[in-house]
């Protein structure tokens, strides 16, 4: 009895002595755990151990990045899709980005003091400062900023509004055909109305000419000389204009 007794002793006692050892293992700060990127075999299988018990990252098999590259452009090819895979670095490529075109604010539409004695209503173009004004009648004009034509194509006259059309199709003439095709620019001979249409939401035909007031879908083009001779709004401007303006107005381009 005495005998059991003491062994049972010294089991307890060398339990109490083992506890720090084991507290202080259980408890020091261990080396990050690092999972192998063979994500398809089980997770217990991608750890090792070391010869302290510890677990460590399997060895990943290293695959050359030009290995990968026909089966990448066959991939592109088919439209198939490609698993990812974790070794493979590509360089970033940045998207795309679009060049963003600013308007000088002179040019949005303002009321502005404007004396005329055109009678209210009369459309009145000054081709220098590139504004379109609107006369109210009361020494006071809606004014907007415009795109006019090129040196040379520039003009200058008197018309009436003859026709008003909302996303008008667009029909260059053979003139304006022949000219872009010697500088290397093919013109359609059709273009149906829509936001890619040069004359843009409205247009406002001038007499008998070839000339309109219209809109544009290149509005970075407004406040400068970049048409054929006629004169561009933004699509919003022109649309606003389009709802004050009856056909018989008159329009004075100078």
């Amino acid at each position: 009895m005495l005998r059991i007794l003491l062994l049972a002793g010294a089991a307890t006692a060398a339990a109490l002595a083992a506890q720090p050892a084991a507290a202080q293992s259980r408890y020091s700060e261990r080396p990050p755990l690092v999972v192998s990127p063979d994500l398809s075999a089980p997770w217990v299988m991608q750890l090792k151990r070391t010869p302290d018990g510890r677990r460590m990252a399997a060895p990943v098999e290293r695959r050359s990045v030009a290995m990968n590259q026909p089966r990448l452009r066959e991939l592109r090819r088919t439209g198939q899709r490609q698993a990812v895979d974790p070794n493979l670095r590509t360089a970033a490529v940045p998207a795309p980005t679009k060049k963003q075109f600013q308007m000088d604010p002179v040019y949005l539409p303002q009321e502005v003091e404007y004396p005329s004695k055109e009678k209210p209503g009369t459309i009145i173009i000054d081709q220098q400062s590139k504004f379109l004004y609107y006369v109210r009648g009361d020494g006071m004009a809606r004014r907007y900023g415009v795109g006019v034509g090129k040196e040379g194509m520039d003009w200058r006259g008197t018309e009436i509004v003859s026709n008003k059309r909302t996303w008008p199709d667009w029909r260059p003439p053979a003139e304006m055909i022949e000219r872009e095709r010697k500088k290397g620019r093919i013109l359609p001979a059709f273009m149906a109305g829509g936001e890619a249409n040069p004359l843009g939401a409205r247009a406002l035909y001038l007499g008998s000419t070839l000339y309109r007031i219209h809109g544009t879908n290149a509005p970075w083009t407004i406040g400068t000389n970049n048409s054929s001779g006629c004169i561009r709004m933004r699509n919003q401007d022109v649309i606003e204009l389009y709802e004050m303006v009856n056909v018989g107005t008159k329009v004075i381009v100078m």
